[in-house]
């Protein structure tokens, strides 16, 4: 018997009668934008934050994301759940709509609270980044599941080359209003690609009773956890108000685990993290990509903070001179990218994470010591932009690798909601590093040299420490043997 006759005797779509045509390229471009529309909003709310603090004269701007982070991890279990109940697309398209709701209210806001309800309602598109890795499973044929998540993971790069000239031209030209606005833009053209191009993915949970209980734990101990987190530094690290936040969430926690072990259909099956290439894999990955891609507060607050001699290390660069710098980085970020998903296709993915783990964390302790001209930086973000394309990619393919279809979602959510705790812990431990050499100038936080080599060097350990934990990841399926593909749904 042919491999080919084998293949469809099994259920399996014959690579050899699957072409990358318009269609895939098509789908794949509208999950590319969804993927990565949650970095552009970061970026446009990062850049236009002083401009919106100064318009309404507030001195809680951190609210401006952390609200959206808190309202997004809260939401994220019943999100994950009810998409593979009733499917991954229309979460996807109904998240897109809320999201919308909030994006307008945000940008025609008259005052900074309503500003903030807006963000917070727009938190509810936060599970889209993990809906949209667990669908690309689904829709696309086996040979094309590692390049598409490649891709789509390597659109950071996208984000990284772009998006800072974008964000320059439409802040300066258009002020905060215009970035609120253009966020709204995004979502539309987000939701009007998911309702005309992307299938629906025919993977599905048996439907039952949701677990609210279940959900409200999970949700509401992780969303105390990131909010003591985020005040962290404002309350101080050892302060009761952290210990009871943290202590709460924890309690929370371990009230869901035993809630889960005694319902008919919990909102997260433990048994999916108890096995060991599960939760190695979202352990690894969440302390890597979260050191990753929170070495964006160092390089920003680098790039773009005032020199001012015995006040500010920063290199005083206006956003289009820092997007003109880092661009060799997020050229390569990209192509790294989309070279990890096609070998991740027959080669071992814990290697190639090892391989991005080591680049990344020789790239970011280079950092440490080259940072102080335009040259230095990039000769670091030719290192470290390896190790990043890498990473974006291998994260997606390696839940993949570890789990069933029906499972995708669910180890996708874990994953994120993972990534998200642990990077919102190495933020703020980078402002508290960096903090520790610095100045207080006019109510601003100023950074020394040695505060910017702090920061590379604590991110650079947390690369590390993801490295060292990628030995605990038991061998997985190669990609091209996993189960993926829309006949691995059928």
């Amino acid at each position: 018997m042919s491999q080919v006759q084998a293949a469809v005797e099994d259920g399996a779509q014959p690579e050899a009668r699957v072409r990358f045509g318009v269609r895939h390229a098509v789908i794949l471009i509208a999950l590319v934008w969804t993927a990565q529309i949650l970095p552009i909003v970061s970026l446009l709310a990062g850049n236009a934050q002083s401009g919106i603090a100064i318009h309404f004269h507030t001195t809680q701007i951190a609210w401006l994301t952390l609200v959206g982070v808190l309202i997004g991890t809260f939401i994220m279990p019943f999100v994950v759940k009810a998409a593979g109940m009733y499917g991954k697309r229309r979460m996807m398209i109904v998240i897109s709509v809320l999201g919308l709701a909030g994006d307008v209210i945000a940008a025609a806001a008259p005052n900074y609270p309503t500003l903030l309800i807006g963000r917070g309602i727009a938190g509810l598109y936060v599970p889209i980044a993990a809906l949209s890795y667990s669908i690309a499973r689904d829709v696309f044929p086996r040979h094309l599941v590692g390049p598409a998540s490649g891709l789509m993971g390597g659109g950071l790069g996208l984000v990284g080359l772009g998006g800072p000239f974008l964000s320059g031209w439409i802040i300066d030209g258009y002020g905060f209003r215009g970035a609120l606005w253009f966020m709204a833009i995004a979502t539309v053209i987000s939701l009007i690609l998911l309702m005309t191009v992307v299938p629906e993915s025919p993977v599905r949970e048996e439907r039952a009773r949701l677990d609210w209980l279940g959900g409200v734990l999970l949700g509401g101990g992780l969303t105390a956890i990131v909010y003591a987190i985020g005040q962290g530094s404002a309350w101080g690290w050892t302060s009761g108000k952290i210990i009871a936040y943290i202590g709460a969430g924890v309690l929370a926690l371990i009230a869901f685990a035993f809630v889960e072990s005694r319902v008919a259909h919990p909102i997260f099956p433990l048994p999916l993290l108890r096995r060991r290439r599960v939760w190695t894999v979202v352990l690894a990955t969440a302390v890597l990509a979260a050191a990753v891609y929170g070495v964006a507060t160092v390089m920003q607050l680098l790039a773009l903070m005032p020199r001012i001699p015995g006040v500010s290390a920063g290199l005083g660069w206006s956003a289009t001179k820092n997007a003109v710098v880092t661009s060799p980085m997020s050229v390569l970020i990209i192509v790294v990218a989309v070279l990890t998903g096609v070998l991740a296709r027959r080669v071992d993915t814990r290697i190639l994470l090892g391989a991005g783990a080591v680049f990344a964390a020789v790239g970011f302790a280079l950092g440490s010591h080259l940072h102080h001209s335009a040259s230095e930086l990039i000769t670091m973000g030719l290192v470290a932009g390896v190790g990043t394309g890498i990473t974006a990619s291998a994260v997606p393919i390696m839940i993949i690798s570890a789990v069933a279809p029906g499972e995708q979602v669910l180890a996708n959510g874990a994953q994120s909601m993972a990534q998200g705790i642990v990077q919102a812990i190495v933020v703020q431990l980078t402002f508290v590093v960096m903090a520790k050499n610095g100045t207080v100038l006019a109510g601003t936080q100023f950074y020394h040299d040695a505060g910017f080599s702090n920061g590379f060097w604590l991110v650079a350990g947390f690369v590390a420490l993801g490295g060292v934990l990628i030995v605990l990841i038991p061998k997985l399926t190669v990609l091209d043997q996993a189960d993926v593909g829309q006949a691995a749904a059928s």
